[in-house]
């Protein structure tokens, strides 16, 4: 039963929409009212509705924010065919959204976060406004608790509103509608919100239950997300603001957040790569602290798998991410001994490199991955087998029934490793080798399953810090591509690669290119491996390709000289059409610069406060 209660949350609803205003209010609900908040229960229940909001897992249904694949698309992982997805480059008319439960209308795909929406601000005030009114009702132990989960959501909740929008108004408890003063304020600057999230993650880590039931925030979930959080932004702290105080606060928290996830025992890399995304139940998986489950009797299934059955189309992973994958003798391609290590074919890749990549990518060049490269990471070693044939509910369109890991025990190591190497970089302890080896040895120590095994795949090579010098790998980025750049240190290079690895098409990519000040990855011109896909012999490999019908369409990019030369299929040189294949009638996305950073509030939101009397500041750069 306990796999269920957190696919049994999903399907319950207990809000509804809020009115308009510049404050999302929503109705108050039964666990609202006023002879409500004595109890346990009361609480569980009001929390209750929270879970599939902050722990989307694969969304449900058709929908896409927050989801692996579907949503988290957009950086320089992904491609597709025609122009490249832009950034956002004017003003919206609005940027609210009015429906508290409704994922969709609050995501940002270009921003990998949410709207500009204080409901859940405001239902987390008034959970602690009840917890501080009946206090004296509450066993100590039991509003501790609570009012921790309620600052631990707050806190989140203003994590996502910074990442997307930096200065944001900042509400500490809940107010009336009469008084304007408060709803229509100014924003309030992002270090002093912050100062406020750390102060809530701060509480909750000392006072959320240990232990509240399975598939129940506890305080080690918590913990993972703090890691995560609080990396943003002690990363974009150093980053952005050249504060290296406020990065070693947010940093320090980071890592201590993970010190007590990686310091109990009860989770370990136990399961194959496949399994974490593929299983219908992670409830014995070791390394997952939370997961959503999917249940078709409770009508929560999502359609992620059906995106991932070789059948549905995809834009397709980049040259560039496939390059990023190291190789299994622990050395980046061109430096590596393993035979083959520099054919750049997906099936060669498939057989050199880390397990991991043969786990996300099908093994030969798919026609409905805009790159050729198709994801396979979310869905398990069956569903892709009944290509061509009649898929069973679980693998087709929104009747998918995998569970996804919230938050995995690799996630807390990766975050809690560069939170320490990090803060090494700024006088702190230095990274040993047995760092190393409780983080990412670890993870590349993850067993194979049997598919793999057959398919000939090893074990990727330990990291030895020792080898980890100015010269590992060729293509460190040297901060010498884009004005005003940095150079990036050798070993948070490499923890950065181990994260894109293990973390390809989940919620990362994006939102570490932000917070690394590093955007101008996204640059299709100055990094053309963006727009590219894998090596491949279209006449050996897919000869339909070189019909008559894409004459002057079919094109390939081979190496030459410090860029690339691009060969069109023109009806006689099949034999010349080999190479890096380059999406159908691909075009750079437009230029982008700073702004693009964060989101620039709505012309509806800055009118509505006009309205009032009031001013609501642009976004800075917008």
């Amino acid at each position: 039963m306990k796999k269920y209660i957190f696919a049994l949350l999903s399907a319950a609803t207990f809000m509804t929409s809020g009115c308009d205003s510049i404050l999302e209010r929503p109705e108050l609900t039964k666990p609202l009212d006023e002879t409500y908040g004595k109890t346990d229960n009361e609480y569980r229940l009001y929390v209750n509705e929270a879970y599939p909001v902050y722990f989307v897992g694969y969304n449900n249904s058709w929908g896409s924010a927050y989801a692996p694949l579907r949503g988290y698309n957009f950086s320089d992982d992904n491609a597709s065919s025609g122009k490249q997805t832009s950034f956002e480059n004017t003003v919206p008319t609005s940027r609210g959204s009015y429906n508290t439960s409704d994922l969709a209308n609050s995501w940002i795909s270009q921003y990998a976060a949410g709207n500009w929406n204080f409901a859940w601000v405001r239902k987390w005030n008034i959970m602690i406004d009840k917890l501080e009114k009946y206090k004296s009702a509450l066993e100590e132990e039991t509003y501790n608790h609570w009012m921790g989960v309620a600052r631990f959501f707050r806190g989140f909740e203003y994590c996502r509103l910074v990442e997307t929008f930096g200065d944001v108004p900042y509400y500490g408890k809940s107010i009336s509608d009469a008084d304007t003063d408060e709803m229509y304020k100014d924003r309030t600057p992002r270090n002093e919100v912050m100062e406020h999230v750390y102060n809530d993650f701060d509480f909750a880590l000392n006072n959320i239950r240990e232990n509240d039931g399975a598939q129940y925030l506890n305080r080690f979930i918590a913990a993972g997300f703090v890691s995560r959080l609080m990396l943003f932004e002690g990363t974009w702290q150093k980053y952005h603001k050249n504060d290296t105080e406020l990065a070693k606060k947010y940093l320090t928290m980071a890592k201590e957040a993970g010190d007590k996830v990686l310091g109990n025992s009860q989770w370990q890399i136990s399961g194959d790569f496949k399994s974490l995304f593929g299983s219908t139940d992670l409830s014995g998986n070791k390394e997952v602290l939370m997961y959503r489950h999917y249940d078709a009797g409770v009508n929560v299934t999502h359609c992620v798998a059906s995106y991932s059955n070789g059948t549905e189309s995809q834009g397709g992973a980049t040259l560039a991410l496939a390059k990023s994958f190291i190789c299994n003798d622990g050395k980046v391609y061109k430096k590596s001994t393993v035979a083959g290590a520099d054919e750049l074919d997906v099936k060669n890749m498939a057989k050199t490199r880390d397990p991991r990549f043969e786990a996300t990518f099908w093994d030969e060049p798919r026609i409905q991955a805009g790159t050729l490269l198709y994801s396979w990471k979310f869905i398990d070693r069956v569903g892709p087998t009944y290509f061509g044939k009649t898929y069973p509910p679980q693998y087709k369109s929104i009747t998918n029934t995998n569970d996804y890991p919230v938050m995995r025990l690799a996630e807390v190591m990766l975050n809690w490793l560069e939170a320490k190497a990090e803060l090494a970089l700024m006088g702190g302890d230095p990274i040993i080798q047995d760092d190393i080896e409780k983080t990412i040895n670890q993870i590349r120590k993850r067993p194979l399953d049997e598919t793999a095994i057959k398919k000939g795949l090893q074990q990727t090579a330990p990291m030895m810090l020792s080898d980890i010098t100015a010269d590992f790998d060729p293509d460190r980025d040297k901060g010498n591509l884009v004005a005003g750049d940095y150079e990036v240190d050798p070993l948070i290079w490499e923890i950065r690669r181990e994260r894109r690895m293990e973390f390809v098409y989940e919620h990362s990519r994006l939102l570490d290119l932000k917070r690394w000040k590093k955007l101008h990855y996204m640059n299709n011109k100055t990094y053309p491996d963006t727009m590219l896909g894998l090596w491949v012999n279209l006449e050996e490999e897919l000869p339909n390709y070189l019909e008559e019908d894409n004459i002057g369409i079919t094109t390939v990019a081979v190496p030459d000289g410090n860029g690339y030369k691009y060969i069109v299929y023109d009806g006689t040189n099949a034999d010349e059409m080999t190479g890096f294949y380059v999406p159908e009638a691909a075009e750079a996305r437009d230029d982008f610069s700073d702004r693009s950073y964060l989101a620039p509030v709505g012309e509806a939101q800055i009118n509505e406060y006009n309205a009032k009397g009031y001013k609501l500041t642009q976004t800075v750069l917008w």
